[in-house]
């Protein structure tokens, strides 16, 4: 049997205390490989030109350059790297400004090792996560907007976009063609008034849509 290999991550964090207690935690997992850790998001994007991890777990609040802020600048670098949002803020603004600025998830800083490992593995496979706690949050500030415009059909589609799943995923999981997802997709962004993937994401986020088949 093949072992997986190793995924690659970079810690960004201005608390030293953080950093040495996540890296020190991550290395207990054999597939985890913790190639970096930076106390600023500049330094951080200066390590991950050289180091090129898979993933990069980075806080929000950190001085000089934000969180938030470095998210584009990875993305723009370093296109192959995914970022994921470890912070202690559960506020919907920060969570949807990190999904629009790009990030692949958004964990929060209480949660357990195997939520963090979990995120990481998923992100690395190319998915999308965020933690439960996230959706908690986001489902207990929904303001009241009106009936939902989209059908049960089209909720199931959006979870599984959300779950970072292809067309041809999503066509298995629903046993749909590819084809058909894809038009699914178009139909959903127009309907919403949304033109990329990140503001379907958005948009889930902020009506507290959860996928129930991220395990499909």
């Amino acid at each position: 049997m093949n072992e997986r290999p190793k995924i690659r991550v970079l810690l960004i964090d201005n608390h030293p205390l953080v950093l040495d207690g996540l890296k020190a935690v991550l290395e207990t997992f054999d597939h985890i490989e913790v190639t970096g850790t930076a106390g600023l998001a500049q330094i951080g994007l200066d390590i991950a030109r050289q180091i090129q991890p898979q993933v990069v777990l980075m806080d929000i609040n950190m001085p000089k350059l934000s969180g938030i802020d470095a998210i584009e600048l990875f993305r723009n670098e370093l296109p192959q790297t995914r970022v994921v949002m470890l912070s202690m803020h559960d506020s919907r603004e920060y969570i949807s400004s990190s999904v629009m600025h790009g990030a692949a998830g958004y964990v929060l800083k209480d949660v357990s090792t195997d939520e963090i490992v979990a995120a990481i593995e998923t992100v690395a496979d190319g998915g999308t996560y965020f933690s439960s706690g996230v959706f908690d949050a986001l489902m207990g500030e929904r303001a009241e907007e009106g009936s939902d415009p989209l059908t049960p059909r089209e909720r199931d589609i959006l979870g599984l976009i959300v779950a970072g799943r292809s067309n041809r995923e999503i066509a298995e999981a629903l046993g749909i063609s590819s084809a058909t997802a894809e038009t699914h997709r178009k139909n959903l962004k127009r309907k919403l008034g949304i033109t990329t993937t990140a503001g379907l994401i958005r948009y889930a986020l902020d009506h507290g849509i959860v996928s129930k088949v991220d395990k499909i």
